[in-house]
């Protein structure tokens, strides 16, 4: 894998390397690729983006590094993931048995709610079926919502 990676560095910078007035310069030749940034292109729709986000996670071989890679990438974007990700996702989690990866997604969607109250509810009502199904519990009926170890307020210690 490492020789094959770096020959085909290699490969590029020989392409690069140029001889200019008896001095070898470097041009970044080979690294200078142009980005299309018109509206040509093909904008992804709604229906599309769940779709493919809910493939990715019914893999049956995926594993818990790539569904992390998957959760991280939903959770990066600016949106709250469609409740039908979120089932794909949790379900991806019980197949690779791992519990702890379904309650901090569920965190991670509680705090993208953030923005509007009425969203983590609506979400929650959602999945309740998955959940059931699954066996999983929401953090707040872990207690995850109150924090364990909260100090009193310093003005009431006293009276």
């Amino acid at each position: 894998m490492f020789r094959a990676v770096s020959r085909s560095v290699q490969t590029a910078l020989r392409g690069a390397v140029i001889s200019n007035s008896g001095s070898r310069m470097v041009q970044p030749a080979a690294f200078t690729a142009v980005r299309s940034m018109s509206s040509h292109e093909k904008q992804e729709t709604d229906e599309e983006f769940d779709a493919r986000y809910v493939a990715y996670f019914s893999r049956p071989d995926i594993d818990g590094w790539e569904i992390r890679k998957g959760m991280n990438n939903l959770i990066g974007m600016d949106l709250v993931p469609d409740p039908k990700i979120i089932s794909a996702a949790l379900k991806a989690c019980r197949r690779v048995n791992d519990h702890a990866l379904t309650t901090r997604f569920l965190e991670a969607i509680k705090f993208r709610c953030l923005v509007n109250k009425d969203l983590y509810p609506y979400v929650i009502k959602e999945i309740k079926p998955t959940l059931d199904e699954l066996g999983i519990s929401t953090p707040e009926e872990m207690g995850y919502d109150k924090p364990e170890l909260a100090l009193k307020s310093v003005f009431d210690i006293h009276g």
